[in-house]
């Protein structure tokens, strides 16, 4: 009984895979079949004909490329604010007691709790007061917002997660508080960073709400909303060129997984070996 034990969990775990990526290949499928295929009552998998002009029509229309970068611009600058601000707050909300942690967590939780409709108008009102409405800046400190509550949360797990200890004999080492920071906590806490990074990106680079209500202007248009322009007026659909859109705007976050993912792995084992 104990012998079957493995190949059930490989099994269950090839399932799993398939149940992940399915969707993707089902996506990949319709990105190079013809518009009367996809329209047709026969379901396959496997594409009659590949129609490779389903790429070249979605590059070619709506200004594909340029929301695809700045949709990278955003996300990207967004990302590294969200980690900048978010590692010393969440440090402080992890070690220090007091009234800076009871005010944090209270906003971490309070931002949570509302949903995203409330706020969008308020923002709106804001950004277009200072002048940053129909802006990739005004976006970007948006979603900078938006996502900095929950990356406050995970990374001060991951600095709860560090010993104090390790810190103490640092300084009893005489090495200075920033000296500690930055060659004991900061290593150790990579893991986290990566993690954070990859939730930052990911959320920004998918946001469609904040951008539809606060971008005016096709220069300034993310990539979701650009796929939006693939269904016409009268909600008749381009399911051809929207499937190959929605192929090459998952390239982006996929190079970015695989990038970090290797970050994420050193830095699990060089926090092995500090610790």
């Amino acid at each position: 009984m104990r012998s079957l034990v493995r190949p059930a969990q490989y099994l269950g775990l090839l399932f799993y895979i398939i149940f992940l990526g399915f969707p993707l290949l089902w996506l990949i499928s319709a990105s190079l079949k013809s518009s009367g295929e996809l329209n047709s009552l026969t379901v396959s998998l496997i594409p009659q004909q590949l129609e490779w002009g389903n790429f070249s029509q979605a590059l070619d229309r709506q200004g594909l490329v340029r929301s695809a970068g700045n949709s990278l611009v955003v996300a990207l600058v967004s990302t590294v604010l969200v980690i900048v601000i978010a590692l010393p707050g969440a440090y402080v909300l992890a070690r220090f007691k007091g009234w800076a942690r009871t005010v944090g967590t209270g906003w971490i939780l309070v931002s949570q709790v509302f949903p995203v409709i409330l706020v969008i108008l308020p923002l709106f009102l804001i950004l277009r007061t200072i002048g940053l409405n129909d802006s990739l800046v005004g976006l970007t400190l948006v979603h900078t917002t938006y996502t900095l509550p929950f990356a406050l949360w995970m990374l001060q797990g991951y600095v709860s997660s560090i010993p104090v200890d390790l810190e103490e004999a640092g300084s009893m080492d005489g090495a200075s508080r920033g000296t500690v920071l930055r060659q004991i906590v900061f290593p150790l806490l990579r893991p986290g960073i990566v993690a954070t990074a990859m939730f930052s990106f990911v959320s920004s680079w998918n946001e469609f709400f904040f951008a539809l209500v606060l971008l005016q202007s096709p220069d300034n248009y993310t990539l979701p909303i650009t796929l939006k322009m693939f269904i016409g007026g009268e909600g008749k659909v381009a399911l051809g060129p929207l499937a190959a859109g929605s192929v090459l705007a998952a390239i982006p976050s996929i190079v970015f997984f695989s990038i970090m993912q290797k970050r994420l792995t050193g830095g699990l084992l060089a926090g092995a070996v500090k610790g």
